[in-house]
């Protein structure tokens, strides 16, 4: 029977959904028709199929070829099918062997001459190949990707005929080795080299403890984007299973990280940037930029400054951890667990409050300005801290060297061990539950935190934000339980309306 099947996957969103690309030869006029909801590039392999064939030394049939892609109701797009679709035709052809094919699973684009190329996002495919026990076969640029999983089974190509070769078992393919993955930071930037601002740096110890987000608010030039810079430094590394959810975004955007598959990514998008380019979108929906900080940090600088459309779509990611993008033909899902700093200046010219030098601005203007942020965003950042100017001779000063990162990281990793021992996840994840369970006060602190909600005017969300960062200051300190101290300190993070 002229009949073969050969399995590959789809892309939807960060899923790798199991696609079935069925090819038969039967009588009548030469051709070759694709069915299975295939899109223009898919339409287009056909021809590159037939010259990969022909350039490899294969013959291509004389008869009608019809390749069914299944499930017929899900999308196809890319040219990741060619591969499977040029070895479907060989099988049914009989020029490679059908029994060869069940327990392997193929992707790559190919060229004209038959050599393989790189195709976007191989990483999910290559870890539901893994779960489905199946070998999968990828250009050899695609290797260290789809490598990743320290279970797969990779087998590298540069040529449709080394894959071919392999079949006909006249010359075995190796596996890919397991790229390096490496614990490495940036010994380049540190947060010694911040001068002064020991509350700041106070906060920033405290924020990447629990996983919370930051607001910080000061003059120009006191050091922010410095700070939020050196955020990652201080932070644990990635552990394997959040290694592969980021480098499953990231291959899906076409972003390499060769080498640096531990390290947790940083973005800082420009206030100019769109909400389709921070939640993503277009019309095959890509990941945006609280995608590509999943598991890392998201770094808003000048923060008024974007429009506040914009802002306002990190709303529900902050509370959901993911999106989703909706579109007519599809609905896709992308992970968005990330870290929000923010930093913003007081006022549009930056000064209101500053000890040398004055203000130029109306209130109105000051007003207008602080509003762009609205109550509801800034109600879902746990820590605002201000930012002050340095005092003469800080900068100049030897005397003033601080804790280096590493030093702060050690203690950053010994609160999240006791986070992840107690309840498997940072404090900035507990739920309603949770801190009913872990967060207990002693009756003073009930009366202090009732009397701080009356006078500061915060929200219910607020409240429980603050016994969030309570907890955090706790795990930092080694304490079983909340103190006057620590909720106080953390009470003393939400002062950005009475500071500005």
């Amino acid at each position: 029977m002229s009949l073969a099947v050969v399995y590959t996957r789809a892309r939807i969103g960060v899923d790798a959904p199991l696609v079935t690309v069925e090819t038969h030869l039967s009588n009548g006029l030469p051709g070759l028709s694709i069915v299975g909801l295939p899109e223009a590039a898919v339409r287009e392999s056909k021809d590159r199929v037939r010259s990969a064939i022909l350039n490899s030394n294969f013959d291509f049939p004389a008869r009608r070829i019809t390749i069914n892609l299944a499930p017929a109701d899900l999308p196809k797009e890319g040219g990741r099918y060619d591969l499977p679709i040029a070895l479907g035709i060989l099988a049914a052809s009989e020029q490679i062997p059908k029994d060869k094919l069940s327990d392997k699973e193929f992707l790559g684009e190919l060229a004209l001459s038959g050599e393989l190329r790189g195709v976007l996002g191989l990483l999910p495919a290559s870890i539901a190949a893994t779960q489905s026990n199946r070998e999968i076969f990828v250009p050899a640029i695609n290797q260290e990707e789809a490598a990743l999983p320290h279970t797969a089974r990779v087998r590298p190509a540069h040529h449709l005929l080394q894959v071919c070769a392999h079949l006909n078992q006249a010359n075995t393919l190796p596996l890919a080795p397991k790229p390096k993955n490496e614990i490495q930071h940036d010994q380049k930037i540190d947060l010694s080299d911040v001068k002064g601002q020991h509350s700041a740096k106070r906060a920033l110890e405290v924020a990447a403890a629990g996983s919370h987000s930051l607001l910080m608010f000061g003059p120009p030039g006191t050091g922010k984007t410095m700070l939020a810079s050196r955020l990652p430094s201080i932070l644990p590394s990635l552990e394997e299973n959040e290694a592969l959810d980021v480098a499953a975004v990231n291959s899906i955007a076409g972003i390499t990280r060769k080498g640096h598959w531990r390290t947790r990514p940083f973005r800082n998008p420009h206030h100019t940037a769109s909400a389709v380019a921070m939640v993503g979108g277009g019309s095959n929906p890509k990941p945006g930029e609280i995608s590509l900080a999943h598991h890392g940090v998201l770094f808003l600088d000048e923060l008024p400054e974007f429009e506040r459309k914009v802002l306002e779509v990190l709303r529900e990611p902050l509370e959901s951890g993911e999106v989703t993008i909706s579109r007519a033909s599809r609905q896709v899902r992308y992970p968005a667990q990330f870290q929000l700093i923010t930093a913003m200046n007081p006022c549009p010219c930056g000064y209101l409050g500053h000890p040398q030098r004055s203000c130029r601005c109306e209130p109105k203007q000051v007003t207008r300005y602080r509003n762009k942020i609205s109550g509801p965003l800034l109600d879902r950042i746990d820590l605002h801290i201000e930012v002050a100017s340095l005092p003469k001779g800080t900068l100049s000063s030897t005397n003033d060297e601080g804790e280096n990162s590493a030093t702060v990281r050690k203690r950053v990793m010994a609160a999240r061990d006791i986070q992840i021992k107690r309840c498997q996840k940072p404090n900035h994840e507990l739920n309603n539950q949770d801190i009913n369970q872990y967060c207990h006060l002693k009756e003073s602190d009930r009366s202090l935190m009732e009397t701080a909600l009356e006078r500061m005017n915060l929200s219910a969300r607020a409240y429980h934000r603050i016994l969030k960062v309570g907890r955090t200051i706790a795990d930092l300190e080694g304490s079983k339980n909340i103190e006057t101290s620590h909720l106080t300190e953390a009470l003393s993070y939400r002062c950005f309306d009475r500071n500005l």
